[in-house]
């Protein structure tokens, strides 16, 4: 087991030089994330945790490591001050891109802290089924947490579900996808730049998907897609991210009759704030727990717009474990 020590005197030399308050850490050591390529392993080289897991740990090592403090952010925190973030961008990082073979049991699921699953399928919903940019409609769900980006009329403006609503995004998609699928411009945007010459709230983060029908020589036909970020809040969003868009994945798949095949996750740019590099030593030191997590959806329902939140699951998790062994961590947010 390696032990590694974060580089706290570069940091604070850094923050000094920019005119403001070092940052205090509770620890600075972390443990090594010693893999075998797939999956993250104990002492006795035997596998743990779940695959996202392993993303998860080498991902933070790597941001700890080598990441580089931004000069001028634009996000905040709730006390003014700025929220500086360690980040990396596509090209530098270990791990390039994040792909789960979802038909062999792999999963972007995450056993290192509680996710809240339920709430991130209410907002995948909202987006992509519901085609909203409302507030009051996403607060139906129990969802308040787009609240920070009103436009002062109770939306976030012409970004995400409008988006989708606008160009009428899925139901092309599935159009698509059913009369020729073995196509390669099966493609959902939310990045339309003339939408943000009106006013809007937040940028898309994660913004394209691409649908790929693959015709497998066992005689089935599987689903394949890929998640194309521009940013990433890694410790706070990256797990919900992934999980959300295999949800929307797995939608679509059941839509067409064919099974989950491969989800891959890009990223431009991924970072940790400054305020979260508590939390992410934390997770870097515990211990994942061995779990086979998988997206179950109502089989009565067979069209995307009839399946709803409680159709939606995800199974073969020990929530409870994961609670007592790995508790919620606090994140602050820049906003």
């Amino acid at each position: 087991m390696q032990t590694v020590e974060f580089n706290l005197e570069r940091l604070n030399k850094r923050k000094i030089e920019l005119g403001e308050k070092p940052l205090e850490l509770k620890t600075t050591t972390f443990i090594y994330p010693e893999n075998d390529g797939n999956y993250l392993i104990d002492v006795n080289g035997n596998r743990i945790g779940t695959k996202g897991d392993y993303y998860t740990k080498i991902m933070l090592f790597d941001i700890l490591e080598n990441g580089c403090l931004d000069n001028n952010p634009r996000p905040h925190y709730e006390d003014g001050e700025p929220a500086h973030t360690l980040s990396l961008n596509n090209g530098r990082t270990i791990t390039k891109l994040f792909t789960y073979d979802i038909a062999k049991g792999e999963s972007p699921f995450i056993t290192l802290r509680p996710i809240a699953v339920k709430s991130a399928v209410k907002e995948l919903l909202w987006i992509y089924q519901d085609a909203s940019n409302n507030l009051d409609r996403l607060a139906e769900y129990g969802v308040t947490w787009w609240d920070e980006w009103d436009i002062g009329n109770r939306t976030i403006g012409p970004v995400y579900g409008e988006t989708v609503n606008r160009y009428n995004l899925v139901e092309r998609l599935l159009a698509e996808l059913k009369k020729n699928p073995d196509g390669r411009r099966h493609i959902m945007c939310l990045w339309q730049e003339k939408e943000f010459t009106e006013p809007h709230g937040l940028k898309p983060c994660a913004y394209l998907t691409t649908f790929n029908i693959r015709h497998e020589w066992d005689g089935k036909d599987y689903l394949d897609m890929s998640l194309k970020q521009r940013s990433s809040d890694f410790c706070t969003a990256g797990c919900i991210n992934q999980v959300q868009y295999l949800v929307l994945q797995c939608m679509v798949a059941r839509d067409l009759g064919i099974e989950v095949g491969q989800f891959t996750w890009h990223y431009d740019n991924i970072q940790i704030y400054d305020r979260h590099i508590d939390q992410a030593i934390e997770m870097l030191n515990r211990e994942p727990i061995n779990c086979e997590p998988y997206i179950w959806i109502n089989e009565e329902k067979n069209n995307f717009y009839d399946i709803k939140e409680e159709d939606i699951e995800v199974r073969g998790v020990p929530r409870q474990r994961i609670k007592e062994q790995n508790p919620q961590l606090k994140f602050p947010i820049g906003i």
